[in-house]
C-alpha cells in the first residue's frame, strides 16, 4: 500500500498516540519533525535535510511501523490505522512548523506503562524533560551528539 507522506504521519500519529488527547498527539508530532529538523547526530542523518518520511521509516524506532514484533503479528501498526481529521490537522500544524511547548526541544519518548519516567532514555542519549499524559518525552544529552 502506497502512502503519502502525510497519511503515513498521521497514520503513526494515530497509531503511537491516538489515546492520548490532542497535546499528547502534539507532542509525538513534535517529537518526528525535532528528529527530521535537528542539524546533528544519528536523525541529521537519516533525514539527509529533513525528509519526515525517513525520519517515519527509520527502522527500530516505532513500534507502529512494524507487522510484527518478536515474531508475533502486531495488530497495531499503521497499516491497520483509519485517520480522522485531527490526525491530518495535527500533522499539517506540525509540518507547517507547529511545536508543543514542553517538548518542543525532546527527540525520543515512550510509554513506561509506570507512573514514574525513567530519568534518562536507554542508552543515556535522552535526559527527561516532560511527561504528557503516559508518555515521557526526553531532550538529548551530549552523548547524542556522537550517535
Amino acid at each position: 500500500m502506497a502512502l503519502t507522506t502525510r497519511e503515513l504521519f498521521a497514520r503513526l500519529i494515530q497509531c503511537e498516540a491516538g489515546g492520548e488527547g490532542t497535546d499528547g498527539m502534539r507532542a509525538v508530532a513534535t517529537v518526528i519533525m525535532n528528529r527530521a529538523t535537528i542539524t546533528y547526530g544519528e536523525f541529521a542523518r537519516v533525514s539527509q535535510g529533513g525528509d519526515v518520511r525517513k525520519i517515519i521509516e527509520q527502522p527500530g524506532q516505532f513500534v507502529c511501523m512494524r507487522t510484527s514484533v518478536n515474531g508475533v503479528y502486531n495488530p497495531q501498526n499503521v497499516y491497520n490505522m483509519t485517520p480522522d481529521e485531527i490526525h491530518y490537522e495535527i500533522v499539517d500544524w506540525a509540518m507547517s512548523g507547529g511545536r508543543l511547548a514542553g517538548v518542543d526541544h525532546s527527540l525520543f519518548f515512550f510509554n513506561p506503562y509506570s507512573a514514574v519516567c525513567p530519568p534518562y532514555f536507554p542508552t543515556n542519549v535522552g535526559v527527561i524533560h516532560n511527561r504528557i499524559g503516559n508518555h515521557c518525552f526526553y531532550i538529548p544529552t551530549i552523548y547524542y551528539a556522537d550517535t
